[in-house]
């Protein structure tokens, strides 16, 4: 009789383990995430209530040790407050969201010279500020932090400090921190839905010789006693907190004046010492890239803070006005073409790809990570539209189906909404292809690069959600795309165009798409061109001859399937 009760729960057991997993099956990633996820990726009540004006980070590094420490003056507005439940007035102490993520430590908090308390729940510190806080009204906290940052192992793609050594054994350092935040190292207001408006003075202090370059204009070199330097860096642009960035080498600088569309626009080089002339080669680009990208996306973002190319010993991120490189001053990508096309080695991936973030990340940058396709589908398509400026239309055509191959469509390109969820990373390849499938839809390039200018000018130094971009690109067009950005955007299907021929017909439809899927599709019969207007159900098209040649147009992000019998 036991062994029999033993038996059945067993076999109830086996039947619960089923359950759940098929409610896992149903459910999916929506139902993994943590409250660190929404404490790191939402917007809380305790974030909110202030908006950012300024960041005044100072920082010290000690290079032996791997360790760094500073403070950083948190400056913000406080916005409209409700008065909480029981009191009639919005004048009240308010809990403020810090983020700085362990190993390193928030040592204290102060607001005007008053030590405030500190509750810290993982990357999360709660502070509670002891005065009133008056909507309206402009205030700061002073956070003092220490500690030895995460070291990242494969950067940028993990996040961390790079402390490198360069080819003569000396210190090479810099930080990359995209995907896992800024607050790796610095404590901050730590979602990139509010960005400092006033952007960000940055400190460095380290020992001589060394040379530390951060983002934007260098204000002033000063000594600090022990044989150690200060370098104060200044942005007054809207910054990304992952675009702040600490380099440390022995670099050496040389600079050019690039007169673009807003004036005179002073570009800084800063290199290691001993590829400083490889490195005035290479550069050459920077003129080129700038004349394309204005020419597409309209003004350089930061006239007031320069343009900055900094070498370092990771492979380059988009750092605001102080994009990072390091592809070896070889063209393509660590010499390779990613699209195989051959048009990939006409210019250097890293200086066109991370200059182009310039204008989507930097300028236009996602309110959510989720939309961080935002970033990366127009930044990626920026390399093909250098193509076409430089090397004209066909180039750009092959460059940008070549990469095709390199789309998984593996899980839609947008991600969860406020727990730090990225879309798949299609996002760079099979983003571009979007927008280079809706170029083909729009047929008319004057129209659509006043689309691509008409972004940059509508959301200058503003974060965004895709679904904003959305609206207004449709709107700029006038065309419906709800159908197409559901497709592309929010399923990982990409369409199909079935087709049947026989004799002078061609039969054909939509399969694998949402309903009112609505792109029409250019094809070409015979060698003469057709637009079409595929739905999910079979229409037809009648050709004076039988038909011998037939295909999609290559331009469009579709999959062709020939069918036996429709």
């Amino acid at each position: 009789m036991k062994h029999l009760d033993l038996v059945s729960v067993i076999y109830s057991l086996k039947k619960l383990v089923l359950l759940l997993f098929l409610i896992w099956a149903e459910f999916g990633l929506s139902q993994s995430f943590t409250r660190a996820d929404s404490l790191r990726g939402g917007i809380t009540p305790e974030r909110i209530w202030w908006d950012l004006e300024h960041y005044d980070l100072s920082v010290k590094l000690d290079v032996d040790g791997r360790q760094i420490s500073g403070t950083n003056r948190i400056s913000y507005v406080v916005n409209q407050v409700a008065p909480e439940p029981g009191r009639v007035s919005a004048k009240t102490k308010k809990v403020m969201q810090i983020d700085l993520q362990w190993p390193m430590r928030l040592d204290s908090v102060t607001q005007n010279g008053v030590l405030l308390k500190v509750i810290r729940e993982g990357s999360a510190h709660f502070v509670t500020t002891e005065m009133p806080q008056i909507s309206g009204q402009a205030n700061s906290v002073m956070c003092y932090f220490s500690g030895r940052p995460i070291e990242a192992q494969n950067p940028p793609w993990d996040g961390g400090f790079a402390w490198n050594q360069d080819e003569l054994g000396r210190p090479f350092i810099a930080n990359a921190n995209q995907g896992i935040g800024a607050s790796v190292w610095w404590p901050n207001k730590d979602h990139p839905y509010d960005e400092p408006d006033r952007g960000v003075d940055l400190k460095i202090q380290l020992a001589k010789p060394l040379v530390a370059v951060g983002n934007g204009r260098l204000l002033e070199v000063s000594d600090a006693g022990d044989d150690d330097q200060i370098f104060h860096w200044q942005v007054t642009s809207p910054i990304n907190n992952y675009g702040v960035n600490i380099n440390v080498g022995h670099y050496v600088r040389f600079e050019e004046v690039y007169r673009g569309l807003s004036g005179a626009l002073d570009c800084t080089y800063w290199v290691l010492d001993y590829n400083l002339e490889q490195a005035k080669t290479q550069f050459k680009q920077v003129p080129m890239m700038l004349e394309a990208f204005e020419h597409w996306f309209g003004p350089y973002p930061f006239y007031d803070d320069g343009y900055q190319l900094v070498e370092v010993p990771y492979l380059g991120m988009e750092h605001q006005s102080s994009v990072t490189y390091g592809n070896g001053y070889r063209n393509g990508y660590r010499g390779t073409d990613l699209s195989d096309s051959g048009w990939g080695m006409k210019f250097d991936f890293i200086i066109i790809h991370e200059s182009g973030h310039e204008w989507f990340a930097n300028n236009i940058t996602n309110s959510d990570v989720a939309d961080m396709w935002i970033h990366e589908g127009f930044t990626a398509y920026s390399e093909n539209l250098f193509l076409d400026y430089h090397y004209g239309r066909e180039a750009s055509n092959q460059y940008v189906v070549g990469t095709k191959k390199r789309i998984q469509n593996d899980r839609p390109l947008i991600g969860y909404y406020g727990v730090n969820h990225e879309g798949s990373g299609d996002m760079y390849y099979k983003g571009a292809n979007i927008l280079h499938t809706l170029r083909q839809w729009v047929n008319d390039d004057a129209l659509w690069r006043e689309v691509l200018t008409g972004l940059n000018q509508q959301f200058r130094h503003q974060t965004i959600s895709s679904k904003q971009l959305e609206d207004y690109i449709a709107s700029a067009l006038n065309l419906n795309l709800t159908q197409f950005w559901e497709q592309y955007l929010r399923t990982p299907d990409i369409p199909v165009f079935e087709y049947h021929i026989q004799d002078k017909t061609l039969k054909y439809r939509y399969n694998k798409t949402i309903a009112e899927f609505n792109l029409p599709v250019l094809v070409h019969v015979n060698g003469a061109s057709h637009w079409l207007r595929p739905t999910e159900s079979w229409k037809e098209l009648s050709h004076p001859s039988k038909i011998k040649d037939f295909e999609v147009d290559k331009n469009f992000l579709l999959k062709a399937r020939v069918i036996d019998r429709p």
